[in-house]
């Protein structure tokens, strides 16, 4: 089980490990390519519990070597959320890797102002109640994402 906020000095190259090990596993099973570019980026956006844009990605990876055009930046993206080993967070236009693990990819991210780090937690029974609030209404919905802003139990004992 992941923590939601793992203190600050853990290792985080072992979240990255696990990450890319998970979507390997998956990618083989569901008979898909992960690509160098795809596992590159997602090592990227699992090496911290913070969001990262897009143009910070592809920084990262020039320092690799030239630099990626944002299109393939963006293919790898779609494809990581797809197959459900990142998250978009709206509210920072930025990504974050899915620490859950999950299979129907609803969680409710708890967003840290003081340094950043995102929580995610099970959503189940929160989407159900939205989902039933909306049905009420005659609205069907879509898709949710629910994003809280707060401190993180770190940042709460740091005050």
């Amino acid at each position: 089980m992941t923590e939601t906020f793992p203190s600050p000095g853990h290792d985080h190259d072992r979240c990255v490990d696990r990450v890319v090990a998970h979507a390997e596993t998956i990618c083989a099973a569901r008979g898909v390519r992960f690509t160098d570019q795809r596992r590159r980026v997602l090592a990227i956006v699992a090496g911290s519990h913070r969001a990262i844009g897009a143009y910070d990605i592809i920084e990262t990876l020039a320092g690799d070597g030239a630099r990626p055009a944002p299109v393939t930046v963006y293919r790898a993206l779609d494809f990581l959320i797809g197959n459900g080993f990142v998250h978009r967070i709206a509210s920072r236009n930025a990504f974050v890797t899915c620490m859950r693990q999950h299979d129907d990819h609803a969680a409710v991210f708890l967003i840290c102002d003081r340094c950043g780090t995102i929580g995610e937690v099970e959503a189940g029974r929160v989407l159900g109640v939205v989902d039933s609030k909306a049905r009420d209404t005659g609205f069907t919905v879509d898709r949710a994402v629910i994003e809280v802003s707060g401190q993180c139990r770190n940042c709460a004992a740091d005050v």
